[in-house]
């Protein structure tokens, strides 16, 4: 007796099927008549309906299930469908790539995001009045919140406000205000 194990088997284009509708298909491509390929078409596409209960609340069910049945066969079945037959080309769509910004960042446990406020606060007109030096002000709040969940010790508001001050290139005004 030869055992079949799956790893000795062709990759299945849609696994969530599984096995046996995939050989379901591969049965029709071997009919010859189309009427009767036709017809087995129609009735694995009820049987796969039938697997998935969850695709019957969206509303071109019919449409991806015929769509499921066109890519299990590897574009190779030649049925009468009633929705048009997708193309290989048109599913494997590549999107276009992504640009992103090789600059360095000086805080990585920060991010670009607070790296940039910093930089508008450097830029801004220092206002009139404001605390120097005595409690830290909302960038340091931000800054705490977002490193918090990874900080394994609370670290003292003083040495995270003295550090802050570091970062704002030494003007205690950007970061106080």
């Amino acid at each position: 007796m030869k055992k079949n194990y799956n790893y000795g088997r062709r990759k299945l284009f849609l696994p969530e099927y599984g096995r046996h509708i995939h050989e379901m298909i591969d049965s029709l491509l071997t009919i010859e008549d189309r009427r009767e390929r036709n017809r087995q078409a129609r009735a694995v596409i009820a049987v796969m309906g039938n697997l998935n209960p969850l695709l019957r609340d969206t509303a071109d069910f019919t449409h991806k299930l015929w769509d499921h049945l066109f890519i299990m066969s590897d574009f190779q079945l030649d049925v009468d469908s009633p929705y048009p037959r997708p193309s290989r080309e048109e599913l494997t769509v590549t999107p276009k790539r992504m640009t992103y910004s090789q600059g360095r960042i000086a805080y990585k446990h920060y991010g670009r995001y607070v790296e940039r406020m910093l930089g508008a606060g450097r830029r801004a007109r220092p206002r009139g009045g404001g605390v120097h030096g005595r409690q830290p002000g909302p960038l340091h709040a931000c800054q705490e919140l977002r490193i918090q969940p990874g900080a394994s010790e609370q670290r003292g508001d003083r040495k995270g406000h003295e550090a802050n001050v570091r970062r704002c290139g030494g003007n205690r005004r950007i970061c106080l205000e």
